[in-house]
Formats: structure tokens, C-alpha cells, sequence
């Protein structure tokens, strides 16, 4: 008996002691159904990511992805709650210039926080404008790359999209006020891929929901320590600057319109060259028809300083003459110019006029670029809406009026993400001009001259195709680009729009060949094909301009130099084996 109850007590204990675990066991699996909810459970970021893998948005429309027959917009509309990024600044009071609105209005808040519309409230209904913010990693040379395949014979050019509110679900506004993230003074501040995204963001809005005036223009605010991009906000349209902060704009709705139509940056032309069937060439007649009838547009070049370069303004106005355009041709000079000069670049068609040059406060005295500033010159040509400037080492082979129908400011690629001022095209204006004084000191510029200052001040451009300003070079020195090349250059017709004759120019070379081979560091630049193309045009011209084009005796001696040298040092291509025919050597033909 004892024993019996000595194992019931065993055996209970034991129950007992099972029962605990038991209940510990499911103490620690309810614990563990917690732990994953509260804290493996997807984040936010992770969340918006995948949100936003389910709406492809474009510059003009968000366009949801279908799943299963049904739209994502809950999605959508969760994941464009995102919150704007955070500025470290007080509450933003409202600028008195909105008084002159009233009250009642509507008003669209671009990248606000609740924080800072309260006070906006009492002016009318606020709509606040939900969007992704770009990623951190969305990088400026995402859009803006070294090199597309412009030809499409490997691949199709493309843009990374930048994320856009859904446009559709907003009513028309009143009044657009935006907050612009600024990090100057840090290095590449300019260059902020969500700067620019709240720019297109607020410029979509201004063409899609801003209500017009009867001049087809909408409101625009900014609040930013730094000025709203000249490239998108023209400083035309500023009608009022209140303290350091407020920008109001009325932006014509027209211009707007075309910027935001354009590719989002240099990712992809803004001129193609192929439409969408294979080998189908892109159709420019619709282009073309509305470039035909003469408006207020120009040709433009700039000659200072020195004379070196009249042969070289002369030729190329003969070269736009013939391809038929009849717009105006004008050339900004200086006194550096002498009479008889000035009379063969008027009779070769430009219309002159006289400018005092710009110096770079950073170059030094007596170099090439201490006056290259000169160029900024060209945008007090108010009396034309449009001018296409094109350096005076260029000759142009195709008619380019097509290139009046894009907007400031159109280039052809050159560096990393930087454009080539030798054919741009640009809008004058006198507070452009302006502004462009004003940064002088400011801005440093990659390569001490105009092109890298105007880098700085147009970070966002429109990349025309490199056929329009073909760059005479040879960089990757292979037989196969050398064949390429001169393939292009010496096309009847011609396939190029212009040559870009960098190195020694042809006009101070002997005409029977390319000088540019007799030095070392300049054969990169040597075709005998591009030479004897711009001789072609040379001879064409009539001879009374050609005399300009004349050797001096310092360069005949520079010339003879470079041959004996390239001679010594055995070069492989023998150029200076070439018995030199050039009549302009002869001591008759020197000028002075």
C-alpha cells in the first residue's frame, strides 16, 4: 500500500511537472508568433520599394501595373505617402505677395510638411502632393552618362525614371508653392537628383493642373536658399524675390510644356536619329515644317582678342549660306579686329557688332582663355528669341534650323555629364546675362574657359546628336574608328550636320595635308579626309575672302618646324615625306 501511494505521488508529480512545461512551451511559442510580428515584419522602406515596383511613372503620366486584373491603388496610394524630406529650418510663414491672390484659392504644396502649411490653410485648400522621394542612390550620372549608342547598333538608349506623383488625381490649382532642397555650398550642389525631381515635379504640375491667365501663364512659389534652376524657371519669369527664401514665378505654360516633354536628361536625345522600326529613319518633317518660316533667330559667333580665327568665321558663315538657311547671321567682335577684316566677314554675310570683351577673373594675363568670357555677350542679343552659337572652327555641312525648335539649353555631349558649347543653342536674355556676370568668381570652371562655367550654371541640358557638332578626334587610336570616321567626314552627301575642327585648324596647316600629324600630342586630331573637306569649301569661296585666309611668315617658319621635327623623330604615317604644293607658302602670298 505504501508503495502503491509512493508511485501515485511519483506519477502526479510527474503530470505535474509535465503540465508546466506544456505550458511553458506554449508561453514561448505565443512569445515567438509576437517577436515575428512586431519585429520581422516588412519595413516601411521595404514596403515602398516594393510599391513603387508596381507603378511605372513617367515625366507625363503614372501608369499602374496590372495584377491579376486589378489595379494596385492602395498600393499607390500608401507607398506615395512618403513624407518629404525634412529641412532644418523654423516654420515657413507665408509671403506677403500672396495677399494680392486672396483667399479661396487653391493651392498645391510641393514637399511640405504639415508643419509648414498650417499657416497656409487660412489663404484656401491646400492639396498636398503625394510622391516617392528618389532614392539616395539614384546618382546624377544616372542621367546624364558619358556615352549612349546614339546609333542604336547595340542597344537602345534609355532613362532611368524618376518618380512621379499620380497627376490624375489631382483637381486644377491656383497656385503651386514648393520647398527646394539646396546643399550649397557643397561640392556638386547643382547636381542633386531630388532637387531636380521637386523641379519636374512642380513643372509637370504647372502644365497639368495649373490654372492659366489669359497670357497662358500659371503661379509658381519656390522656397529655397538657392535660386530655382535657370534651365526649367527662367529668370524672365520671376515677377517677385521676397527675402532670401521666396521665388515667385509665372512660367508660360508653352515652354514648360516642351522641357518636361524632353527625355529627363541626356540618358537619351533629344533628336533621335532612329524612330521605332528597324533601320527606320526618325521623321523630322513635323520638326522641320515648323523650323521653315524665319522668326526672330540667328546663327551667332564671337571673335576677340586676336585675328586668328577671321578665316575660320568666314568660312563657316559661307558654309550656312549654303544650306539654304535665311536666318540672320550675327557676329559679336572687338576692336581687336581691324577694318579690312571686319569688311570681308560682312561681305562673307555676318552682320557684325562691336561688344567690349568679359574678362575670367581666374585666368591668367595673356592666356588663351583670359577673355573667353566674351561668349556671355551672346545673351544680350535680346532682339531674337532663339540663337544657335556656333564656334568659328566649325563648318556646316546640313542645314540646322531644325535646331531653333529646342530650347536653351540643347548640346551635343563631350565628357562625363557635360555638354559641348561649340553649337548650343541658347534664349538671350539680359537677367541671364546677368546672372552669368554675377558668378564669375564664383564658379570654378573644369577647364578654365566658357564650356566648363556654363557646365556649372546648365547642369540639366538637352543632348542633341553628335552628327550636329562632330568632334574632329580620335581617341581610341584604333584603324577601325580612324575608318569610321573619315567615312563621315568625307560623305557626299553628307551625313554630318558640322565638323568640329579641334587641334591646328586647317586654314593654318598647308593645304596638302592636315598638319596636325607633324606633333605628337596634337595626331589625335589629324584627318586628311576633314582637311580636305574644309579646303573643298575654301575653294568654293570667292577670291577676295580667300586672301583672308592666308599664311603669316611666323607660321610658315612654325610649320617648316614641325616638319623637320616630325622628319627626326622618324614619325610612321611620313606626312613630312608630302612635297609641299601650297602656293600660299610662296613670299607673295604671305600676309601680314
Amino acid at each position: 500500500m505504501g508503495v502503491g501511494l509512493g508511485l501515485q505521488k511519483m506519477m502526479k508529480a510527474t503530470a505535474s511537472k509535465a503540465l508546466v512545461i506544456r505550458m511553458n512551451l506554449v508561453f514561448l511559442a505565443f512569445f515567438f508568433i509576437i517577436y515575428v510580428g512586431l519585429f520581422l515584419q516588412p519595413s516601411s522602406s521595404i514596403y515602398f520599394e516594393n510599391a513603387a515596383s508596381l507603378v511605372r511613372c513617367s515625366l507625363r503620366e503614372c501608369h499602374h501595373k496590372v495584377e491579376k486584373g486589378m489595379k494596385m491603388e492602395a498600393i499607390l496610394e500608401e507607398s506615395s505617402k512618403a513624407k518629404p524630406k525634412r529641412l532644418n529650418v523654423s516654420k515657413i510663414e507665408v509671403p506677403s505677395f500672396m495677399n494680392a491672390m486672396g483667399k479661396g484659392v487653391k493651392i498645391g504644396m510641393v514637399n511640405m510638411d504639415e508643419f509648414d502649411t498650417d499657416e497656409w490653410k487660412v489663404r484656401g485648400e491646400t492639396i498636398p502632393i503625394n510622391f516617392e522621394p528618389v532614392s539616395e542612390y539614384f546618382k546624377w550620372q544616372d542621367l546624364f552618362p558619358e556615352w549612349i549608342d546614339e546609333e542604336e547598333e547595340s542597344d537602345i538608349p534609355s532613362c532611368p525614371e524618376i518618380p512621379m506623383p499620380n497627376f490624375r488625381i489631382y483637381d486644377n490649382m491656383d497656385v503651386i508653392v514648393a520647398k527646394l532642397p539646396c546643399r550649397y555650398p557643397e561640392e556638386g550642389w547643382g547636381r542633386d537628383v531630388f532637387r531636380l525631381q521637386v523641379h519636374l515635379i512642380v513643372a509637370n504640375l504647372a502644365v497639368k493642373k495649373g490654372k492659366r491667365d489669359w497670357k497662358w501663364r500659371t503661379k509658381v512659389v519656390f522656397w529655397s536658399k538657392c535660386r530655382p534652376m535657370l534651365e526649367m524657371f527662367r529668370c524672365d519669369d520671376l515677377v517677385r524675390q521676397e527675402g532670401e527664401f521666396w521665388w515667385y514665378y509665372q512660367p508660360v505654360i508653352a515652354r514648360l510644356e516642351q522641357k518636361v516633354s524632353l527625355p529627363v536628361g541626356s540618358c537619351k536625345l533629344a533628336l533621335p536619329l532612329w524612330g521605332q522600326g528597324v533601320d527606320e529613319v526618325y521623321d523630322l518633317s513635323r520638326i522641320k515644317s515648323a523650323t521653315k518660316i524665319a522668326k526672330r533667330e540667328a546663327y551667332a559667333t564671337v571673335l576677340h582678342s586676336s585675328e586668328a580665327y577671321v578665316c575660320g568665321a568666314i568660312t563657316l558663315a559661307q558654309s550656312l549660306r549654303k544650306t539654304g538657311t535665311k536666318r540672320d547671321l550675327v557676329l559679336l567682335i572687338d576692336n581687336s579686329i581691324s577694318i579690312p577684316k571686319r569688311e570681308a566677314l560682312t561681305a562673307a554675310g555676318w552682320k557684325i557688332r562691336i561688344i567690349k570683351r568679359i574678362r575670367n577673373p581666374r585666368a591668367e594675363k595673356k592666356t588663351y582663355n583670359e577673355y573667353n568670357y566674351s561668349k556671355f555677350r551672346l545673351w544680350q542679343l535680346t532682339d531674337y528669341d532663339k540663337i544657335i552659337f556656333i564656334d568659328a572652327d566649325i563648318i556646316v555641312l546640313r542645314n540646322l534650323d531644325l535646331l531653333f525648335h529646342f530650347p536653351q539649353m540643347s548640346a551635343t555631349g563631350n565628357d562625363i555629364w557635360i555638354f559641348n558649347s561649340g553649337i548650343m543653342v541658347i534664349e538671350p536674355s539680359n537677367c541671364t546675362f546677368r546672372i552669368l556676370m554675377s558668378k564669375r568668381k564664383e564658379i570654378v570652371s573644369y577647364n578654365g574657359g566658357d564650356q566648363g562655367f556654363l557646365n556649372e550654371v546648365y547642369v540639366w541640358w538637352h543632348r542633341l546628336p553628335r552628327r550636329v557638332n562632330f568632334l574632329k578626334n580620335f581617341w581610341a587610336n584604333t584603324t577601325l574608328e580612324a575608318s569610321v570616321k573619315n567615312h563621315l567626314f568625307g560623305a557626299d552627301p553628307p551625313k554630318l550636320y558640322a565638323i568640329h575642327y579641334l587641334g591646328l585648324k586647317p586654314w593654318a596647316c598647308y593645304r596638302d595635308y592636315d598638319c596636325n600629324w607633324d606633333i605628337g600630342n596634337q595626331r589625335v586630331y589629324a584627318s586628311d579626309v576633314a582637311h580636305e573637306r574644309w579646303w573643298k569649301l575654301h575653294d568654293s569661296m570667292d577670291d577676295k575672302l580667300q586672301k583672308f585666309c592666308g599664311l603669316t611668315k611666323r607660321r610658315r617658319i612654325d610649320l617648316d618646324w614641325d616638319r623637320k621635327k616630325a622628319r627626326e623623330a622618324g614619325l610612321p604615317d611620313q606626312h613630312w615625306r608630302i612635297n609641299v604644293t601650297d602656293p600660299r607658302r610662296s613670299e607673295s602670298h604671305l600676309i601680314d
